[in-house]
Formats: structure tokens, sequence, C-alpha cells
């Protein structure tokens, strides 16, 4: 199935469509990637080089599609890290053409806009563009815990938190949240957690901590298009959130062992679909 993916690009290492695009393949869908911006690496270095692509391109690529008269075969829009408020509003015009030409494709948004003890990465304008233009358009989005937090407008610290957290941006548009990257007690675990609106699911696994390393870059961009490949096989949200998991859980714990700065993802591809581990999920 065909899946259209808006996100940075970095040439080393895995972030944005260099962690998204080789899972959705390796599940089996046929990518069609558009890069927001074409670093070097990623900004976790101390440097790096490269520049963000201009909107006008983007919106080119996408009428390049229309003209080939794909886009009605597309499946999903997935869309990450937005470097500049007007490369947001191109995602919004990619997203309505695409469904212009196909009325049930899923939006999935991951709005990237910072995490817990790192604050946020983002220009000050974004998280208005998420809340008040994006969000509404989605049919998942998957934010971190202090993204939740952000979004909704709320201080997350408990389940409870949560909970009221996801029902409040249920209330503005999306049918599936997934939250990332949750810690809500005092635990050796982190967690995620999934709502249609009307049921929520959590799963647990172990945290995973890295030499040298406050943060694994991709991981969400990871996480995100393994949820997506698993939800478009039969729309079980239940059955996604395990299936994430496992494979995240396998793909980090490789990472950690091989004392690596960057995911293991292609060496460890087969953590992606037979992983050492499963986790099961808990209806809260």
């Amino acid at each position: 199935m065909p899946v259209l993916s808006i996100q940075s690009h970095v040439v080393y290492g895995h972030a944005g469509n260099s962690a998204a695009v080789f899972p959705l393949q390796r599940f089996g869908h046929d990518v069609w990637a558009i890069n927001t911006v074409e670093f070097s690496n990623h900004t976790g270095y101390k440097a790096w080089r490269g520049q963000a692509l201009s909107p006008n391109l983007m919106e080119d690529l996408v009428l390049g599609l229309e003209e080939r008269d794909v886009l009605k075969h597309c499946k999903a829009v997935l869309s990450g890290y937005l470097g500049d408020p007007v490369m947001g509003r191109a995602i919004i015009a990619a997203v309505k053409k695409v469904r212009s030409h196909n009325r049930k494709v899923l939006y999935c948004c991951d709005p990237v806009m910072g995490d817990v003890g790192r604050g946020f990465f983002v220009k000050p304008e974004i998280p208005d563009i998420f809340r008040k233009e994006v969000i509404p358009l989605a049919d998942i989005i998957s934010p971190n815990q202090f993204e939740l937090g952000v979004l909704s407008e709320m201080n997350i610290e408990t389940l409870d938190d949560v909970l009221k957290a996801v029902k409040r941006l249920h209330a503005v548009g999306p049918g599936i949240i997934l939250v990332t990257s949750l810690k809500t007690d005092h635990t050796s675990n982190i967690g995620m957690l999934v709502s249609n609106g009307k049921e929520a699911y959590r799963i647990s696994t172990p945290e995973l901590y890295f030499e040298d390393v406050n943060f694994m870059a991709g991981s969400g961009d990871l996480c995100t298009s393994i949820f997506l490949s698993r939800y478009l096989e039969n729309n079980d949200i239940c059955y996604a959130l395990e299936k994430t998991a496992a494979s995240v859980f396998g793909i980090m714990e490789a990472t950690q062992k091989a004392k690596s700065r960057e995911l293991l993802l292609i060496a460890a591809q087969d953590k992606l679909v037979n992983p050492s581990h499963s986790f099961r999920v808990i209806k809260v």
C-alpha cells in the first residue's frame, strides 16, 4: 500500500524519513518520500550541514504525483518535524490534495516539538500550527508525553492527566492518539498509550540507557512508522501497539548492545518483523 511520507532527511544516521521509510518498506509498503530538510546528520550532534528545502519544491513534487494519477492509490500520509510554519501549511495542502483523490486516506501526524528534559527544539510558531491547523486534520497523532502536554495545554504527570489530555485532543479531531515515551510513575519502565476515543490501552517495556547519548534520535519517527504500518494491516489499535512496542524495543536493545549513537535500523532489521521480546497491552 503506498504511503506518502513528508519528513526531514539525514544523509548519515536515522531520523525523519531516514528512520521512517525503511520500516514502512520492510512491512511491505511502497513509500513515496518527500524530504523537507536535507542535513548531513541530525542536530543532536554539535554540528551539521545542509539546508531546509523549499515548500514550493514539496508542492511541485506532490503536483507531479497528481499528474501521474497515482494519488488515488495512496493509503496514508505521514508527516513529522516541521522546520518552518510555511512547511506546515504546505503539508496541510498536500493532505487535502491527496484527499481530493481518495477520501479514505489516513493522515498520521507525529507532532514533533520537543521532549521531557530537552524542552522545545522548534520555532515558537510551531505549537499553534499543530494545535489549530494540523491536529484537526489528522486521523492519527503520535505525540510524546511532552508534546501531549503542549497540544492539550495541560501539565502531564499522572495517568489520569494523560487520559484527560487525550480526551481533549480527541474532541479536536484525531480518532486515534498514540502517546509515546510515557513515564507517569516511579518505575524503570517506559510506556506507550493508545486511544480510539472509546477505549484506551497501555503497554510498557524496560527503559534502555545509552552511553554518552542523552536521547536516541529517530526513535519517535521509527515508532510512528511502525505503528502506522501495523495499524494499516487490520485497523486494530491493540495489535498495532503490541507489535510496535516489541519492534521498537528490539531495535533499541540491539542499538544499546552495539554501543551505537545511531539506531541500528539496517543491521537489526529482523527485529522489526521478528522481535525477540513480546509485551502485552493493559486496558486503562
